[in-house]
């Protein structure tokens, strides 16, 4: 029997099909037809391969329309926008999500993006546009979209459907409905099925669920998105802070974006990052991310350096300690960080995320660092003694004294560390400020300036002393 010839998801590829489509010498309504065929992501994902002339081509077979769920998908819409007409462009934006236009005119330079906006003919459009510009980056209003339907709570069932069937061909979002009240303001929500196998003659309120989460225009994305993801919709509400009107919806997919671009900017703190960085940013735009973090690490760095020098005397009577520096301090950054991820981690959990809940994180984060540091120390206590009996000529004493150094500041270094790890961020967390601030980088050189003072202090204290 023949086998089924079956790509995975991962291995398909439509572009060189595309593409050959495109450059065909068929007539435009059969390039057109074939093209439909496939995603509109997909066709995207080719434009750069497409010359100017063939992407001005494409617009001519395709259309504003069609064209307009193209760009959509486009990572750097703008580049597209400013070398098209500025007519078409604008036709292009006025089919666009309101939501998708912004972000599209947003990657074009401010000449040509007032340029494209005064082209726009429908004022509703260029409403939806200016409602969402004017929102903070960091609010919801700035990323909703105005593409969803809305009923009266005082419709019938079958007035509610012939208006589901006339927005529909301008509002595509039809698996949950609103419902407003007579003045605008949000009343509740109706699922389509539910409203599909409902009988003419029953109560529309019958219908509407009333306890529907919805977020305000003005709420912060980053404190409320981990809580929209938990209900799984296609659409949550956006209403006005004042509760008098429907604004627009968060879809699932705006969701997934807001969260990719919330543990985009995490990553980026943790990392010593002032923001993620895009792999086509330019060369100084990347260094403005990293410098201002590496200058205070920098500061920090030479506490850590004054400190050593305090112990300068330590240093000269046993420099052979100086060998074991770096495994102590190493040890201790590799905790720091491992608590700081957890931690991090937890806090972004609403559900399980109260005082009671951070203090044990930081209770089980001194523990489980205090226990492998335990492990750890003995393991090295062994090691190092075997190598300097084999390999140096001190004696047992000393031999055992060293080690038990070593060991004992690994142990304890790596339990501040444990401390240092959870505790930081969970009190940025406390003081209003994003725990990912306590960066990788941060926590690790506040844990190399305990693990010197402890290595150096008990080198003192057995060492020399004793």
């Amino acid at each position: 029997m023949e086998e089924k010839n079956e790509l995975s998801f991962s291995e398909r590829n439509y572009g060189t099909q595309i593409l050959g489509i495109i450059r065909s010498d068929c007539a435009h309504n059969e390039i057109k037809a074939q093209l439909q065929e496939y995603h509109e992501n997909d066709i995207a994902s080719i434009f750069e391969e497409l010359t100017s002339e063939e992407r001005e081509k494409l617009l001519q077979i395709l259309g504003s329309e069609i064209m307009s769920e193209i760009v959509s998908f486009l990572d750097n819409a703008g580049n597209y926008l400013s070398e098209i007409d500025a007519d078409d462009a604008a036709e292009i934006i006025e089919q666009m999500d309101a939501d998708d236009a912004v972000e599209a005119l947003e990657d074009l330079d401010e000449q040509t993006r007032n340029e494209i906006f005064d082209l726009i003919e429908n004022p509703e459009v260029r409403e939806d546009i200016e409602m969402i510009v004017s929102y903070d980056d960091d609010e919801f209003g700035s990323r909703m979209s105005t593409n969803f339907i809305a009923v009266k709570r005082t419709q019938t069932i079958k007035e509610t459907m012939k208006a589901l069937v006339r927005e529909a061909a301008e509002n595509d979002n039809v698996y949950t409905i609103f419902v407003v009240n007579d003045d605008g303001s949000f009343y509740g929500v109706i699922d389509l099925k539910d409203l599909i196998v409902a009988r003419s003659n029953v109560e529309l309120e019958t219908l509407i669920c009333n306890t529907f989460p919805f977020v305000y225009d003005k709420d912060i994305i980053s404190e409320n998105i981990e809580r929209l993801r938990g209900y799984s919709e296609s659409m949550i509400p956006v209403i006005s802070s004042d509760n008098k009107a429907l604004l627009g919806v968060i879809t699932s997919t705006d969701i997934t974006e807001l969260i990719d671009e919330e543990r985009g900017d995490d990553y980026a703190k943790l990392a010593a990052m002032t923001a993620e960085q895009e792999p086509d940013e330019p060369l100084f735009t990347s260094m403005k991310k990293r410098v201002p973090w590496l200058i205070a690490l920098l500061f920090m760095g030479l506490i850590v350096s004054t400190v050593v020098s305090v112990f300068e005397s330590v240093v000269a009577a046993l420099p052979m300690i100086v060998s074991f520096q770096s495994l102590i301090l190493g040890m201790a950054g590799n905790v720091g960080t491992q608590s700081l991820a957890v931690t991090v981690r937890a806090l972004g959990d609403k559900a399980n995320n109260n005082f009671k809940m951070q203090i044990f994180t930081i209770l089980k984060e001194i523990r489980v660092a205090l226990l492998n540091g335990c492990v750890l120390g003995a393991i090295s206590f062994l090691i190092i003694s075997g190598y300097l009996f084999v390999f140096a000529s001190y004696g047992a004493t000393f031999v055992f004294a060293a080690a038990g150094c070593v060991g004992l500041a690994m142990c304890f270094a790596m339990a501040i560390s444990g401390l240092t790890g959870a505790a930081i961020p969970i009190c940025l967390y406390r003081f209003g400020v994003d725990p990912a601030v306590a960066s990788g980088p941060l926590i690790t050189t506040i844990n190399d300036l305990v693990a010197v003072i402890s290595y150096y202090g008990l080198a003192w204290a057995l060492l020399l002393k004793l």
